[in-house]
């Protein structure tokens, strides 16, 4: 009885936590703090669209490909990728915060993997050079970044030609972003929609550098 009542607890603690950030979000562009961190490593049951394994899958991924995991977090799907492009290829953690960045180069550590490059910066800051990268990956970032034209019109000139950018968004996330605003500013920038994966509440959209 006393572990269903600590069950039910945290349940009630996420649940604040959530609707709080959500709230806090309408008024400003918060990033998801690395105390967080443990919370967004977690692959949410009632999405599997959002889940690191399918988020992969729609990817392509070959041996020897670089790939920008922009606004990467605590390395939900750094650390995977970097195993699937192998020693021949890179993968770039992206973020803002020094904390999250951290926690991935604990885990590459602990996973003896040295393909992963590790920048930390904000959108628009100019770090991330021209034709650079194979895949992009935006998975529930978009909504926390300000300027979100420029950061899209910034990874469009970070990538190859024929390179494909892969944003993933899901509705429990606070700063959730409807398909049809993802198309409108990506389509913007320069790209073109080639595959949707999902519904409109926890869906991927893949987008490719002409």
């Amino acid at each position: 009885m006393l572990s269903l009542y600590i069950i039910f607890g945290v349940g009630i603690l996420l649940a604040l936590v959530a609707i709080i950030w959500r709230l806090s979000s309408l008024r400003s562009s918060i990033p998801c703090p690395t105390w967080l961190g443990w919370l967004v490593e977690l692959d949410n049951p009632l999405f599997r669209n959002n889940s690191a394994r399918e988020i992969i899958r729609h990817l392509a991924l070959e041996p020897g490909m670089k790939v920008l995991d922009f606004g990467c977090g605590p390395g939900r799907l750094t650390i995977p990728v970097a195993k699937r492009v192998g020693s021949g290829g890179e993968v770039t953690a992206f973020d803002i915060q020094a904390g999250m960045l951290q926690r991935v180069r604990s885990k590459a550590a602990a996973e003896k993997l040295d393909n992963i490059r590790f920048v930390q910066g904000g959108a628009g800051e100019g770090k991330l050079g021209c034709e650079q990268y194979d895949r992009a990956l935006l998975v529930t970032v978009l909504g926390e970044i300000p300027d979100r034209q420029a950061a899209l019109a910034e990874i469009f000139d970070s990538l190859k030609h024929g390179g494909i950018l892969s944003v993933t968004e899901v509705i429990a996330d606070p700063h959730f972003q409807r398909r049809d605003s993802v198309r409108q500013a990506a389509t913007a920038a320069g790209f073109v929609e080639r595959a949707f994966f999902g519904n409109r509440v926890s869906y991927t959209i893949n987008f490719e550098r002409p």
